[in-house]
């Protein structure tokens, strides 16, 4: 079995679930999960984590994102997005400085509403769901960060972007709320995700680039070992002689640690467990009062 993070490149109609289920035939494994939902028409880096790697998948959907975008200024669609029906028209008539500074007032934390067409769960129902059935479901506002709006282009109708945020933006709601400041309309037409985490487009690799490297058996070059992922944890070994509590993911006594001065233990801290031949076995929180290391995600990985 694969274990370990593997960069996708999402192409154009695939849905992050079909990704997920053409690797379990290319890899030949079921315990395979993607780490964040990219809509059917959106291209760009799609993390996905194999075997027992599937354990860290909700630590990666929590990274930063970077996202490259096209929206339409003067049409509004009802799902946000090129796909859906225009429902409002409105003209404009506004320069190029006025667009600079109304999309770098969005920098920071703002409040923004979910779209209707969007996966987040209210009362045990999708919100797309709700919206394909011609409902709509009372939404409230989420807050949200962004770090950076750049690489700004404009050639009207069409404005270009870059967006570095927090994990929970609506980038289609973002080109809709950057129209409406702008006084108008818009959807968007285009998106790139180019960056999750460490992952980038540049080490991105699609499907079928992914389907020659296991054919040539030089897949595990690509494979991406978990402990790469949490390399700002420091790294403890344990002594042999608590194999029989290491292997089976119990509480790791202060004893058990080989290779850390332990008095700089810090409370509640991650840290990085291997064994005394290099295995990784997992990410362990310190708890000071108690002299202990307890399992947070445990993985017994043997590279």
């Amino acid at each position: 079995m694969y274990n370990g993070i593997i960069n996708v490149y999402k192409e154009k109609d695939f849905t992050s679930h079909d990704v997920v289920a053409v690797l379990r035939g290319i890899f030949g494994q079921k315990k395979i999960g993607h780490t964040g939902t990219l809509d059917p028409q959106a291209i760009g880096v799609l993390p996905v984590c194999l075997g027992k790697a599937t354990k860290v998948a909700d630590l990666l959907t929590n990274k930063d994102k970077i996202y490259k975008t096209r929206f339409k200024l003067g049409e509004e669609t009802d799902t946000q997005d090129h796909t859906g029906e225009v429902i409002d028209r409105k003209p404009f008539s506004v320069d190029h400085t006025t667009i600079f500074e109304t999309i770098k007032g969005f920098v920071g934390e703002n409040e923004q509403l979910p779209p209707m067409y969007s996966a987040i769960k209210i009362g045990g129902r999708k919100l797309y769901d709700v919206a394909r059935s011609g409902q709509t479901i009372e939404r409230k506002k989420r807050w949200i960060t962004i770090y950076d709006i750049y690489d700004i282009h404009i050639d009207l109708p069409y404005i270009d972007m870059t967006v570095h945020c927090k994990k929970g933006t609506y980038i289609r709601t973002l080109c809709r709320d950057i129209s409406e400041a702008l006084g108008t309309c818009g959807h968007m037409v285009e998106l790139e995700r180019t960056a999750s985490g460490i992952f980038t487009k540049e080490t991105a690799l699609t499907l079928e680039e992914i389907k020659k490297l296991v054919q040539e058996n030089k897949i595990a070059e690509a494979i991406v070992h978990v402990d790469t992922l949490f390399k700002d944890y420091q790294r403890l070994v344990i002594d042999t002689e608590y194999n029989h509590l290491l292997y089976n993911g119990n509480k790791l006594p202060l004893e058990a640690i080989m290779n850390y001065n332990k008095n700089k233990l810090v409370d509640k801290t991650y840290y990085n467990v291997y064994n005394d031949e290099d295995d990784y076995m997992g990410i362990y929180e310190w708890l000071s009062p108690k002299n202990l290391l307890i399992p947070v995600k445990f993985f017994c990985i043997r590279y």
